[in-house]
């Protein structure tokens, strides 16, 4: 394996850990939904569309968090990879990437337990900020 620099073992050690966060979400959303539906006798058979049942916000919200990690974080490992490609990793890069990550556990744990829309609201605003970052310096250096 080429040499990386230690700022771009830092970004992609980033990526591992979104990777971790989404790992930990999905046993979480099995170890609600299952008891939810057999709690509640939904068949497994009528899950095959999503959305035609309905379970406990207890188990409803993580499956929503579940599913949010496969939205903006999509693009988070999009840009770390193109950063770790283009050379363009820094100390500044790796901040963001980290502040995303720490944003987006603080935003699974929020969301998963207590819920609270404006803080969840606040804390995915602050998590786009890192985000934002790292496109924007990344799009300014190769410009």
């Amino acid at each position: 394996m080429p040499e990386i620099s230690t700022h771009a073992a830092s970004m992609l050690h980033a990526i591992i850990a979104m990777g971790a966060l989404t790992l930990v979400m999905f046993i979480w959303l099995y170890a609600t939904r299952l008891p939810a539906m057999s709690a509640a006798k939904i068949d497994p058979q009528d899950a095959a569309h999503p959305g035609s049942y309905t379970l406990p916000s207890k188990a409803a919200r993580v499956a929503d968090n579940y599913n949010h990690l496969f939205e903006a974080p999509v693009m988070f490992y999009a840009i770390v990879i193109a950063i770790v490609l283009l050379g363009l990793a820094d100390q500044i890069h790796v901040w963001c990437a980290w502040a995303y990550v720490g944003l987006r556990v603080v935003h699974s744990l929020v969301q998963a337990t207590i819920n609270v829309v404006v803080l969840r609201f606040a804390i995915f605003a602050l998590s786009w900020i890192a985000l934002g970052a790292l496109i924007a310096r990344a799009a300014l250096a190769i410009l």
